[in-house]
């Protein structure tokens, strides 16, 4: 057997079902949109072996992009997890044959429950989509399995259909990147639109601080004590006068015989660039990278140029920025 040969078959068949399905897109589509935009209540995506496991990213993707929606295993339906469904709720059914079943054995309760029912069917001729409200022909002239078995371009052909669904409601509700990084606070996008200086910063009795009269080695000892690379240099009303890193402390070795004797002052970096709370992070970050010399600590001071706080590179990157 010639593996790529038939790697390529099977994604030729897949390629066709899609296709297919694309031509075969109806009415019933947009209905079932509509109902699904116009629900007061959730979305219920139900489905029995791997149609389930499909319905179960449909439902996923509804909820991440501004559609509620949960996945209800029909087998379980049968047994007391109906109660779930109410009379706004929308039911997505999906099934390969039309005829488990699991999924026909919930439909009477889902009916005087009064929700309504979308198909997702290969068969627009079984009982689930004559029992169903809107039906979407989820058919396929043959698996991409070789025995023609195996649940293969219909589970690809119902998978590309939620997505479909999901994208188009997604743009009729005005659905922002803002939106979907609140749904998403943990990945990389959710990051960059979600999350502030004020939400990485080190404040507090983390913040090292020094006055800008206090001798070099205090300034030291409280910079290695907080262990930020730096120390803020305030004068007597907390205001940020200077900043002080590694950077400097080497430049004044260099030029000073005893820097122990010097004050924070002269050994700090006057004037230093600074950033707020509410910036947001990915904005500092692009501050402390595209400096001419990298950034490594940055001053975080209020609107009156009072400390609260110092952010370190390290910190952002190791968000995932």
């Amino acid at each position: 057997m010639n593996i790529l040969e038939e790697a390529k078959r099977v994604l030729e068949i897949e390629l066709d079902a899609l296709i297919r399905t694309k031509n075969l897109l109806d009415e019933g589509f947009v209905q079932a949109v509509e109902l699904i935009y116009r629900s007061r209540g959730k979305v219920i995506i139900t489905g029995m072996g791997k149609s389930g496991l499909i319905g179960r990213k449909i439902a996923a993707t509804l909820s991440s992009t501004g559609t509620l929606s949960v996945f209800l295993h029909p087998a379980e339906g049968m047994h007391g997890d109906l109660g779930i469904v109410s009379a706004d709720d929308v039911i997505i059914a999906v099934s390969k044959g039309g005829e488990g079943d699991e999924i026909l054995g919930i439909l009477p309760s889902i009916k005087k429950i009064g929700a309504k029912i979308i198909s997702l069917v290969g068969d627009r001729n079984s009982s689930l989509a004559k029992a169903s409200d809107i039906v979407i022909d989820a058919s396929v002239e043959k698996e991409a399995c070789p025995i023609n078995l195996a649940p293969t371009a219909s589970t690809t052909v119902v998978l590309v259909l939620g997505d479909a669904l999901a994208a188009v409601l997604l743009k009729m509700r005005g659905f922002k990147p803002t939106d979907f990084a609140l749904y998403h606070p943990g990945g990389q996008l959710g990051k960059q639109l979600l999350l502030k200086v004020r939400d990485i910063m080190h404040s507090g009795k983390e913040s090292p601080v020094s006055y800008e009269d206090t001798l070099i080695k205090d300034a030291l000892i409280e910079m290695t004590s907080k262990s930020m690379g730096g120390v803020n240099i305030v004068n007597r009303e907390h205001k940020l006068v200077g900043i002080i890193t590694d950077g400097d402390l080497r430049r004044a070795i260099q030029q000073h015989k005893n820097i122990l004797e010097l004050q924070a002052k002269d050994v700090m970096t006057k004037t230093p660039i600074t950033i707020t709370g509410e910036v947001m992070a990915i904005e500092a970050l692009k501050l402390m990278e595209n400096r001419s010399s990298q950034i490594m600590v940055l001053p975080v001071v209020d609107e009156a140029n009072t400390v609260v706080g110092i952010l370190r590179l390290h910190d952002l990157v190791r968000c995932g920025l």
